[in-house]
């Protein structure tokens, strides 16, 4: 049995070329006691994928040379040396990598159940960016009924959510998008009160014309520009959630940082980073109480699927070209 896999082969500088990775066919292993072989289906492309190339201190180590590309995946175990946790027939969930097959011995590995979801969910609205989204408006953004909450790449994997999590406890919520079909999704399919489009609109314009008491909470997922501007609306007592800065992982200088922070002094507002590590052994809470919400028909899940491990590259790059809506999946395996 083969295994092709997306092999990482040098470290970026801005945006990452095809020579980044390689794609490798390898003989799969033979089993050893207590270990199992899971089949992927379907792998997480997710913006954090970028950081973790640079060879930099951060919350999780980087991508070593000549290893496979870290991702989140979900599949099925297909083969079982002796390990009590799984059966054949398991669908499950971890940090699988790029890859079609992954050998493992169970540790951090999750069984989740496809009779309430589909595969492509449990890398998505009940995955990482899910619980990221759950955790980050309530935990660190602190939301509560009658906030103003503003929220970056609000058409993406974690900002979608965000802004249905903090419609659900009553909060008004305006999200930043780039292009009109975007902003129009949020708005009509999700429920948004209303869109800023930053590809045509100036963003303190808008900001002073749809937010015009200020924010409450802001919570970035692209920081550069428009966390400056954002800073420049906070109420008294703001919260700002840095989630991510996908504006700024490309750069080869360094990072545009804000030159509004002062505006965190003037409001006496809090600006804190937020990992979803930090709540793992809190997923199963949060996963239950999303899929209520999505029985419910208050949460809507949206996965863009691509086929074929060999258009990785391709796939990896609409995470920054825009040319996504929703939680981004490589689906891998063949048919």
């Amino acid at each position: 049995m083969t295994n092709k896999q997306i092999i990482f082969k040098k470290r970026p500088s801005g945006v990452p070329d095809a020579d980044t990775w390689q794609l490798e066919t390898n003989q799969v292993p033979e089993l050893e006691e207590g270990e199992i072989l899971v089949q992927h289906h379907y792998i997480s492309l997710d913006p954090a994928m970028r950081g973790w190339m640079n060879d930099t201190k951060s919350y999780i180590p980087p991508v070593e040379i000549d290893a496979v590309m870290r991702a989140g995946s979900v599949g099925k175990v297909i083969k079982n040396n002796g390990n009590p946790k799984f059966e054949i027939g398991d669908v499950v969930t971890s940090w699988g990598g790029v890859q079609q097959y992954a050998i493992t011995n169970g540790d951090g590995w999750y069984k989740v159940d496809t009779s309430l979801a589909t595969m492509p969910m449990y890398i998505g609205t009940l995955g990482m960016p899910g619980m990221t989204a759950y955790f980050g408006i309530q935990e660190v953004g602190k939301i509560v009924e009658g906030d103003i909450v503003l929220v970056s790449g609000a058409a993406g994997a974690v900002g979608s959510i965000v802004g249905q999590i903090a419609k659900i406890k009553g909060c008004t919520v305006i999200g930043i998008a780039g292009g009109k079909e975007k902003c129009d999704y949020i708005v009509n399919e999700l429920g948004f009160d209303d869109a800023i489009d930053y590809k045509s609109e100036n963003i303190y314009s808008a900001l002073k014309q749809k937010c015009p008491k200020g924010v409450d909470v802001f919570f970035d997922n692209v920081g550069g520009k428009i966390l400056d501007a954002a800073l420049s609306k906070l109420r008294m007592h703001a919260r700002v959630v840095i989630c991510g800065a996908i504006s700024q992982y490309n750069n080869k200088a360094k990072v545009d940082g804000p030159s509004n922070y002062l505006s965190l002094l003037v409001t006496r507002s809090t600006m804190q980073g937020m990992v979803v590590m930090d709540y793992t052994k809190n997923f199963g809470e949060a996963a239950k109480q999303m899929g209520i919400w999505m029985q419910e028909g208050k949460l809507k899940s949206k996965e863009d699927i691509y086929e074929g491990i060999e258009n990785f590259h391709e796939t990896y790059n609409r995470l920054f070209s825009g040319e996504k809506k929703g939680k981004l999946v490589l689906k891998v395996i063949e048919k």
